[in-house]
């Protein structure tokens, strides 16, 4: 299976590492033999179409801080151009996600439907802001789209919903999307600042380069977004979702919901309408997880509520998402 990889920060490199350390154990079960043909970060480029050496790559990377130092390939070309020039099988899309215009990732996406690659992405960016049209998109050109490392890093949340509750209507959930505000929301409760939590959280590696996606709850939002098309089939974009951030809870806010045996989380909801939103939720409820965690609960009709927690990001974690994404991919083509 030729893949072209868009995006070579952690995420990336995890993936390489995974590969590489069981490329025989992949093989041995799965028939799975991923060959990666191309690789794009953000000063360059490496393209073998035998396939690039995994280990010598991530040596690469570490050492020049870029993959164009890799041999004597192409070097310049951008994750467009590559996409064009170079036959792959798949495109997996681990480029910063952006909000704004979910460039380049956006562009990396479409060119790879449009010249009937599958796309596996862990990029939230063009989900949150074009979901319903690029499934559109990937149905059109008969190409697979998966998603799953973008909600809940590796634990499967998606998954779980889309497939273990099966047969059954979930009417709402409600959860804990963003393992860094609730990193910070669970250090206020020892009694430090919002300054100081944030401060911890930044040398712990926990934020976003770009602060506001965490702490305005874009992250999460996103997030939701994504859930509440995938899993309740509804039509819905960013400029949907009443988004309220963390940056205005006090610790007098959480001391008062303390006293009520509560915790102040960021929860995102989807019921009659889609918000993200501190609320106090009680301490005995599933939901009221401390750290980096995720929890979400879903709500069906004849199973009632259940809960699933665990870790949200995470490099290893998350390219673990996109090997299940992958093994899926080459699941379905073996059947067809």
């Amino acid at each position: 299976m030729r893949i072209i990889l868009c995006g070579f920060g952690v995420v990336g490199q995890s993936l390489v590492k995974l590969l590489d350390s069981r490329s025989e154990d992949l093989y041995a079960k799965y028939g799975l033999k991923p060959r990666i043909v191309g690789v794009i970060d953000s000063k360059g480029s490496a393209v073998n179409t035998s396939g690039l050496d995994l280990r010598n790559l991530v040596e690469v990377k570490k050492k020049f801080g870029t993959v164009k130092n890799y041999a004597d390939t192409k070097n310049s070309w951008s994750g467009i151009e590559m996409l064009k020039n170079v036959e792959a099988d798949v495109l997996i899309e681990t480029t910063a996600s952006n909000y704004k215009d979910a460039e380049p990732g956006m562009s990396h996406i479409t060119t790879a439907m449009k010249k009937g690659m599958h796309v596996i992405s862990v990029n939230k960016g063009p989900l949150a802001l074009a979901f319903p049209s690029l499934m559109e998109l990937a149905t059109y050109n008969q190409v697979m789209f998966k998603f799953s490392g973008t909600v809940g890093g590796g634990t499967p949340i998606l998954d779980y919903a889309k497939n273990s509750l099966s047969g059954e209507r979930i009417t709402s959930f409600a959860g804990i999307l963003n393992g860094t505000t609730n990193y910070i929301l669970s250090n206020m409760t020892t009694g430090l600042s919002f300054e100081d939590a944030l401060k911890d959280a930044k040398n712990k590696g926990y934020v976003e380069a770009d602060e506001s996606l965490d702490l305005d709850g874009l992250d999460a939002a996103a997030k939701l977004v994504i859930l509440a098309n995938w899993i309740m089939g509804m039509k819905v974009t960013m400029p949907d979702i009443d988004c309220t951030g963390i940056r205005k809870v006090t610790t007098e806010d959480i001391k008062k919901a303390a006293k009520n045996n509560c915790s102040i989380k960021l929860i995102s909801s989807c019921n009659k309408q889609l918000a993200v939103k501190p609320k106090e939720i009680s301490n005995n409820d599933p939901l009221c997880v401390n750290g980096t965690l995720n929890a979400i609960a879903f709500t069906s009709e004849h199973s009632g509520t259940q809960t699933i927690i665990g870790k949200g990001a995470g490099g290893t974690e998350t390219a673990s998402s996109i090997l299940r994404d992958l093994l899926d991919i080459r699941k379905e083509i073996v059947r067809d």
